[in-house]
């Protein structure tokens, strides 16, 4: 990772990034790697967004081997990026705040050959192969920027969290070979259940949507002839050939993506095609106008209420009180104002992102309540009184007060001390202190010290706590890791088989090759007739080598694509063959 790349990264996003441990991948894994991207390069290269292949060269993506992620950041660096390895998935919340600052996350684990055109878990392939070279397009580094801007200030509910975790738990266990069928079909059946009970998209829902039709899957260009730029199709064999089909519905990018939700087990029935790089940037702007950090008042609580998750409520004043806001109250003559604001459990309390000294989530433990709004017979915001406009309503710090609010709420009790930023008023601290609307009682003296927060408006509700690494852990930050994989005698005895082919490949010039061939298409001869990927990369090996007939016609018997009983191993076959027969 360079300097720069490590300087971007916040204390609490650094718990996301681990060592690539280049060691751990296979001769397997590196053979995997090698087909994926030989046949990806190969159809991309006529069909895929022009940025795409230069875009692989800039960013130091070889056919051959596995990149590193350290590599790959370094040749960010000039297009003002910079890639950081992670484990598997991350929460979107951490996800998009990386992204928004310029820092690509790269799942560092590689798919497995059971999973070789498409899989459900995020992997060096997709994340690397499919996101990094189009960063090279300066219009749409920007917009994915942009993007991670909005999307972390989107609001996740708590069935966003369950369904993220419903996801990660199926993609780990599909791509776990020791997973029996009855765990897979378990873990299916719950994101099942998660999702239909689904029935209003929240924002970070709708931020998803954005996503999956562009970044994900977008196509770019002609509407009857696009071309692709979307990741999740510029890392899969499979999807990148078919989305291209005229049975898969082609629409017009626009802001009604979003409507289209997805299914990430399945193929996508449509995908939207952008005129330019420059239009996403259009929709997602006209997207974030409609999110509740934009719109705030009591849209923006309302959204929070629905989430039951930790939220941002920031007033005019620039007070920021993040928390689990369980109520508000409206003012009873003004139907479309906030009058008072209630949050349930650990809360904080900051300004510009930066927790307020003695005002974090230790002291509000229980929960946190405050007014807001205009004073009675005040034409403007509290927050705009100095310490003398304070002495003229008889705001004294040691004496007894009391403030009413337009809406009727009423604060008494003995002020201790006014606390201001840059002349603005942010917070009175009250001792002995009663607040009431009415008949409700909404803070009794014997519960301590009362904090209130000064503003007049709410400008502006967003997702998760204003300053996460003081907040603590949340749920929608959980920092997960994939399991190390463990191999059998059997397994190892195959990949020692892959690193003879590759041993071969990269020193052709050993003494005797033809023999040293000979000897692995013996033992390729001896393993199971489902065995499809050592003899495609023996065909290979014996085109580079120029070796005689009588051995590739034996490869090319065995590996007739009819001949494997899965549809997906008689397709990836057939492609391999394909590409081999372009060098014949």
């Amino acid at each position: 990772m360079t300097d720069t790349t490590h300087a971007k990264i916040p204390h609490h996003l650094r718990r996301y990034v681990i060592d690539q441990n280049y060691s751990r991948y296979t001769p397997e894994d590196q053979a995997v790697w090698r087909f994926i991207m030989r046949q990806l390069k190969d159809f991309l290269s006529r069909h895929a967004h022009e940025a795409y292949i230069d875009g692989l060269k800039k960013t130091g993506l070889s056919v051959e081997r596995i990149p590193s992620i350290d590599e790959i950041d370094e040749h960010l660096e000039e297009f003002g990026w910079g890639a950081v390895p992670v484990s598997g998935f991350i929460p979107p919340a951490a996800f998009m705040e990386l992204q928004s600052l310029g820092i690509l996350p790269i799942a560092s684990d590689m798919r497995s050959l059971n999973h070789l055109t498409y899989t459900p878990a995020p992997d060096i392939v997709h994340e690397a192969a499919g996101h990094a070279p189009i960063l090279i397009h300066p219009e749409y580094a920007a917009y994915l920027r942009q993007y991670g801007d909005v999307a972390k200030h989107a609001i996740i509910s708590k069935s966003d969290m369950d369904q993220y975790e419903a996801i990660r738990i199926l993609s780990d266990i599909k791509e776990d070979p020791r997973s029996s069928r009855v765990e897979i079909e378990r873990a299916e059946r719950r994101l099942h259940e998660i999702t239909s009970e689904m029935t209003d998209a929240s924002e970070a829902a709708l931020l998803s949507r954005m996503n999956w039709w562009t970044a994900e899957y977008g196509l770019i260009g002609d509407l009857e002839n696009p071309r692709i730029f979307g990741a999740g199709l510029l890392s899969s064999v499979g999807e990148s050939r078919t989305c291209l089909e005229s049975r898969v519905k082609k629409i017009r990018l626009s802001i009604e993506c979003i409507e289209y939700s997805y299914d990430i087990t399945e193929p996508q029935p449509q995908l939207f095609v952008a005129h330019n790089f420059a239009q996403l940037k259009a929709v997602l702007d006209e997207l974030a106008q409609k999110l509740a950090y934009k719109r705030g008042g009591l849209f923006g609580l309302r959204r929070a209420i629905e989430a039951l998750t930790v939220n941002t409520v920031q007033f005019n004043s620039g007070v920021q009180i993040s928390g689990v806001l369980k109520e508000y109250l409206v003012d009873p003559k003004e139907h479309d104002l906030p009058a008072y604001v209630v949050f349930a459990g650990p809360t904080q309390l900051a300004l510009s992102g930066q927790e307020i000294t003695d005002q974090g989530p230790s002291r509000h433990i229980h929960g946190y309540s405050t007014p807001v709004g205009m004073l009675a017979n005040q034409t403007r915001c509290l927050s705009t009184f100095s310490r003398s406009d304070l002495e003229k309503i008889n705001l004294r710090p040691g004496q007894r007060g009391k403030l009413l609010f337009k809406s009727g709420v009423r604060v008494e009790g003995l002020l201790k001390t006014q606390c201001y930023n840059e002349g603005t008023l942010t917070i009175l601290t009250w001792t002995d202190c009663k607040v009431t609307l009415g008949d409700r009682l909404l803070f009794d003296p014997a519960w301590g010290e009362y904090d209130m927060a000064v503003g007049s408006q709410v400008t502006s509700v967003f997702g998760g706590p204003a300053d996460r690494s003081r907040f603590g852990q949340t749920k929608d930050f959980v920092a997960q890791r994939v399991p190390a994989r463990a191999f059998s005698s059997e397994q190892r005895k195959r990949h020692n088989f892959f690193q003879k082919i590759r041993d071969l490949r990269e020193n052709p010039s050993v003494k005797d090759p033809q023999r040293r061939f000979d000897e692995l298409a013996n033992e390729f001869t001896l393993m199971d007739p489902e065995e499809w990927l050592p003899g495609m990369e023996l065909l290979e090996l014996s085109l580079m080598l120029g070796l005689g007939e009588r051995r590739r016609s034996e490869l090319l018997a065995r590996l007739q694509p009819d001949q494997f009983q899965s549809t997906i191993v008689r397709q990836s076959v057939a492609d391999g063959l394909a590409l081999a027969h372009k060098k014949l």
